[in-house]
């Protein structure tokens, strides 16, 4: 991959703020472009009530507030191009999430960028419904940015071809040459219910084998080849194979390693199977501190 199309959402909040830092602090390759977007519901921008008490034309409504959306962008953009960033503003009107990946779509974006959180109740949250609905449906990469820095990374592993496309991505995209990657393969050994059920979930994706020895075994093997593979490809890897909790392991090593952000990959499925089978990297969005990038399986590589 040569040149990237990015695309990043801000509402102004101080989330999308980092959001932005992150875009502006990520390497990426010469000719990329940045399209810095910012959505607006339909409804308030439109069912506001006239000076006389009638509800004002539509189009009389939008135009002076997407034109004072349009002004903020171009205020955000400048920082970014003084760093040498070709970058294109765009004022989405719909549903947040779902004009932003329509957008993504439309310009074919390789990465989305977005804020752990927004304006409103949703501040509260750990994990913000805009930026959740996003990482649920795009069709391309979503980093959640949690962190305006880009040099250590944790890579979960774990032998399914979602957590494949992930190493893939962490060893052909360009702003990953330079980082430092440690590679985690996290051995779910408790066999209660729960974990039974679970690991049922993933049967048309892993063989897992019977015994805990068998699965440490497995994914000692996991971590250590795609180590290889990322050294093979230029990149400064270490394997770090774990027991326990694969979301609380992955967590608990960006802690102590200081990572900037976790790759993980995830199937895109909704329904039960994501309940169980999408849980790690929904439970790692929820709660890492740093940065998330989620990698799913519904386009091909570029």
């Amino acid at each position: 991959m040569n040149a990237m199309t990015v695309l990043v959402a801000t509402d102004g909040s101080a989330c999308a703020k980092v959001a932005l830092n992150l875009a502006a602090t990520i390497p990426w390759p010469e000719g990329s472009v940045i399209h810095l977007v910012s959505a607006v519901e339909r409804s308030s921008a439109v069912y506001v009530p006239s000076a006389v008490g009638a509800v004002a034309d539509p189009v009389e409504r939008e135009v002076p507030l997407i034109g004072g959306i349009i002004d903020e962008l171009e205020l955000i953009a400048a920082p970014l191009r003084d760093k040498g960033a070709a970058v294109e503003t765009h004022v989405l009107v719909g549903r947040p999430a779902t004009a932003i990946v329509d957008e993504a779509e439309t310009v074919r974006a390789d990465v989305i960028i977005v804020g752990s959180r927004g304006h409103g109740t949703i501040g509260s949250m750990v994990l913000g419904s805009v930026s959740a609905e996003v990482a649920d449906h795009a069709h391309c990469p979503v980093i959640v940015a949690r962190k305006p820095t880009w040099s250590r990374v944790i890579l979960g592993v774990d032998g399914s071809t979602f957590g494949e496309r992930a190493e893939n991505i962490v060893g052909t995209w360009p702003i990953f040459a330079g980082t430092h990657i440690e590679v985690l393969s996290v051995a779910d050994v408790d066999l209660s219910w729960p974990s039974s059920l679970a690991l049922s979930a993933y049967a048309s994706s892993i063989d897992y084998p019977a015994t805990e020895q068998a699965i440490e075994t497995d994914h000692q093997r996991w971590a250590d080849e795609a180590t290889q593979r990322l050294r093979a490809n230029g990149r400064e890897a270490v394997s770090r194979p774990v027991d326990g909790d694969p979301a609380a392991e992955l967590i608990r090593a960006t802690k102590e390693e200081e990572a900037d952000v976790i790759v993980v990959g995830t199937h895109g499925r909704t329904g039960l199977r994501r309940a169980f089978a999408g849980s790690v990297a929904r439970n790692v969005m929820l709660h890492a501190a740093c940065s998330v990038l989620v990698v799913r399986e519904t386009r091909p590589l570029t």
